[in-house]
C-alpha cells in the first residue's frame, strides 16, 4: 500500500469538543507532509477545533508543508472570523 502524499481530509459538519482528538490525531498522522482540508461541510466551529487547526496551521508553516483549506463554507468562515481569526489563514498555508 502506499502513501497519500497529498491526502484530503474531509472536516466533519459540527467541529465541536468531541470532534478535537479525533482531528488534532488525524493531522498528527499526516505530520511532514501536504495536507489538504476539505471544509465544505462544515457547519459549526467551536473554540477547541478552532485551536487545533490554528496550531496545525502554524505546525505546517514551521515545517516547511503545505496545509490547504478546500471549498471552505461560509459557515466556517463566519465562525472563524466570529472567534477573531483572519480568513486569510484559510488561503496561506503553502509551503514556505
Amino acid at each position: 500500500m502506499t502513501e497519500d502524499l497529498n491526502p484530503v481530509i474531509t472536516l466533519p459538519a459540527i467541529l465541536d469538543i468531541r470532534a478535537a482528538e479525533p482531528l488534532k490525531s488525524e493531522l498528527m498522522q499526516r505530520r511532514g507532509h501536504a495536507v489538504t482540508l476539505d471544509a465544505s461541510g462544515v457547519e459549526r466551529l467551536g473554540g477547541l477545533c478552532l485551536q487545533v487547526l490554528l496550531s496545525a496551521i502554524k505546525t505546517w508553516k514551521a515545517d516547511g508543508q503545505a496545509l490547504i483549506f478546500l471549498n471552505v463554507s461560509q459557515a466556517l468562515t463566519e465562525q472563524w472570523t466570529g472567534f477573531g481569526a483572519s480568513p486569510d489563514e484559510f488561503v496561506a498555508q503553502d509551503a514556505a
